[in-house]
């Protein structure tokens, strides 16, 4: 409970008082003169103090203008006891910077209001301060997270310059028993590129390409390789991400790639408004399995880059495209899923019949993580 401090050098008025507050809860310490009671202000620092005006060696007002010169206690709330009926007294103890006075005699009811009239005076000065505290720690916060930002922007621009132009850089002819692959491209192409120039279409493809390059770098892909207004990516598990499947990697992936499409549609709707523009949207295949990697050679006969190959990448490229179609955003094979069982939230569930195969693909759509 807080502190008060009762300075009077009549014993009646510091027994009454005393006894008024100690049974409100209060902590009362008394003090029978000035140098005394300034003493204990000094070594308790106090919530309130209660001091009478006419006292012996110090005043009410000497000790009230020693704690207002004094910078540790210059907020403590002051209120003074005066038998003085005079209004200048009462004038000269508000004009010294009391917060408030009580004529003697005063009864029991009176001291109470007085002192929960302070109370909740200092309760609202320290909320208001707590208040301008966290709104400079979060000012200071932001600033921080700003700076972080920049920082991790770079690093990250560092990062992917040294880590893609070498992607697909596989040995020749590796093979995976189990992987997962992603491939996402833009849906109604054939409406954007009827409604857009070469150069803006090109514009929307480059934003595409370093969002969506930024979230796969990110889950760890082993291969990524740009096709047309398209990204196919290969994700195994190594050293470095064996703690998480690449099943799971993948599917964060697909769902961070829905979460960069909506970015990119207002992109495009601020950029070009009022054209009549599709939903800016991608649709993002996954399918797990066998990967094989193949060098193949160029027409001079010099090796080229690793590409994948299989049944497993086949069917993810086509999915889109089987029957029937498919409108979700992410749309995965039962095999890529039972990869990450529990770990996701699934909606509709279709067999997607897939030109080149025998048999359909058990699909499931992708709403999020579980």
């Amino acid at each position: 409970m807080p502190i008060i401090v009762v300075i009077d050098d009549d014993a009646s008025t510091r027994l009454l008082v005393s006894q008024v507050l100690k049974k409100e809860g209060y902590q009362v310490m008394a003090a029978e003169d000035g140098p005394q009671g300034l003493a204990l202000v000094r070594q308790l620092k106090p919530a309130l103090v209660i001091s009478d005006v006419q006292m012996p060696q110090l005043d009410g007002f000497e000790v009230l203008d020693q704690i207002r010169s004094d910078t540790a206690l210059a907020g403590t709330a002051v209120i003074l006891l005066t038998s003085l009926q005079d209004r200048s007294s009462m004038r000269q103890g508000m004009t010294t910077g009391a917060d408030d006075y009580l004529t003697k005699p005063f009864a029991p009811q009176e001291l109470r209001q007085a002192v929960s009239a302070q109370m909740e005076k200092r309760g609202r000065a320290q909320a208001m301060q707590i208040k301008r505290v966290d709104q400079a720690v979060r000012i200071a916060l932001e600033e921080q997270c700003h700076k972080i930002s920049e920082l991790y922007e770079a690093r990250m621009l560092k990062a992917l310059s040294e880590q893609w132009p070498e992607s697909g850089q596989i040995a020749e002819d590796e093979r995976f028993a189990s992987a997962t692959v992603l491939f996402a491209d833009m849906r109604d192409y054939g409406l954007w590129t009827a409604s857009l120039s070469g150069a803006e279409l090109s514009e929307i493809v480059q934003q595409l390409y370093t969002s969506v390059g930024d979230t796969v770098y990110l889950f760890g892909a082993r291969y990524m390789q740009f096709v047309g207004d398209g990204m196919l990516c290969v994700f195994v598990d190594a050293a470095d991400t064996e703690s998480v499947n690449h099943g799971f990697r993948a599917m964060r992936a697909a769902l961070g790639l829905a979460s960069a499409t909506k970015r990119l549609d207002g992109y495009v709707r601020q950029r070009w408004p009022g054209r009549g523009l599709p939903p800016f949207s991608l649709g993002v295949a996954l399918h797990s399995g066998p990967v094989a990697f193949a060098s193949l050679a160029d027409l001079s006969g010099r090796a080229g880059q690793a590409t994948p190959m299989g049944d497993t990448v086949a069917a993810a490229l086509k999915l889109f495209h089987g029957e029937p179609r498919l409108d979700w955003s992410v749309a995965a094979s039962a095999q890529a899923v039972s990869l990450v069982s529990g770990a996701v939230r699934t909606g509709q569930r279709a067999l997607v019949q897939i030109s080149g195969r025998s048999q359909p693909l058990d699909t499931l759509e992708i709403l999020g993580l579980a």
